[in-house]
């Protein structure tokens, strides 16, 4: 029997039209195997209910075409379930994607839901909410935030939010607990990576593994405005570890204390949170479509 997919397409992500994919999908998909249908979101958090619906409605397979945000909010309807992940990436960094090797093309996306080369990823909750790639609190959840309103999409708005926030950002104090270690630090950024950069090969954390059990700490100590391009070229080469600016810890279970109540960013989404945060790793419990070259590590 064929299997049912589903294709939720996110029409605003990245900043790129998606009038095509439709047309690609039917010419490229193999419907020897799968009766798919497309859905398109309309609003924020849509995705998640449209991929809800397709469990109850028994499809076996859900895509996501967008970016980590898409992603997220695809995935969360499915973690611990049977039902398994796609992604086409169609988004302004692509994180999640580009850790898995998917192809960054439309039509070599497509063909390669045509594999179903399954794997199982961890992924990971965050004050009760969930994310699959990145998380953080401090400046980069803040310029997530400023981005979620710039209407220049893509690697281009991102820099230019990034400029225009750094000199005014004041890093937080921030007491870790990380599986019962305490650590008091000031800091820029504090990042909780699953797989291994926030998107455009940009690598905060060069050894996180999405299938480790395990979540990878970034603190990134206070840093001038002027230094940040040096530290952007280390994330670029995955030398990030290397710096001075930046102290890296593994963790399976995080307790984190700020100063107050601030944005924190899930996959590159925003959102405000309580300043006592708490993050704990759920291993192997997405089920997603990979090229084979990925496949068990």
């Amino acid at each position: 029997m064929r299997k049912k997919i589903l294709f939720i397409i996110n029409p605003i992500s990245g900043g790129r039209d998606k009038k095509k994919i439709p047309g690609l999908i039917e010419k490229h998909l193999d419907k020897n195997l799968f009766d798919y249908r497309i859905s398109f979101t309309e609003k924020v958090e849509h995705g998640f209910m449209l991929a809800k619906a397709a469990v109850k409605d028994q499809y076996e397979i859900i895509v996501a075409v967008g970016g980590d945000g898409t992603v997220n909010e695809i995935a969360k309807a499915i973690i611990n379930s049977k039902i398994v992940l796609g992604i086409i990436p169609f988004g302004s960094g692509n994180g999640l994607a580009r850790s898995l090797k998917i192809p960054l093309n439309i039509i070599d996306a497509i063909k390669n839901i045509n594999t179903l080369n399954i794997d199982t990823i961890d992924s990971a909750s965050f004050n009760n909410h969930f994310f699959f790639n990145v998380a953080g609190s401090g400046f980069d959840a803040h310029i997530s935030q400023s981005f979620a309103h710039n209407k220049i999409r893509g690697l281009v708005g991102y820099i230019k939010t990034t400029f225009k926030e750094l000199r005014n950002y004041i890093p937080q104090e921030y007491k870790l607990n990380l599986d019962g270690k305490v650590y008091l630090r000031k800091a820029f950024i504090v990042s909780i990576a699953n797989s291994s950069q926030y998107g455009n090969d940009a690598h905060i954390a060069p050894r996180a593994d999405v299938k480790d059990g395990w979540l990878d700490i970034v603190v990134v100590k206070p840093i001038s405005w002027y230094k940040i391009p040096f530290l952007a070229t280390r994330m670029f080469t995955k030398t990030a570890e290397s710096s001075k600016y930046v102290e890296m810890f593994k963790a399976k279970k995080i307790y984190i204390e700020r100063e107050y109540d601030a944005a924190i960013h899930l996959d590159g989404e925003p959102r405000m949170e309580q300043k006592n945060l708490a993050i704990e790793i759920i291993p192997l419990s997405v089920n997603i479509i990979v090229p084979g070259n990925v496949k068990k590590k």
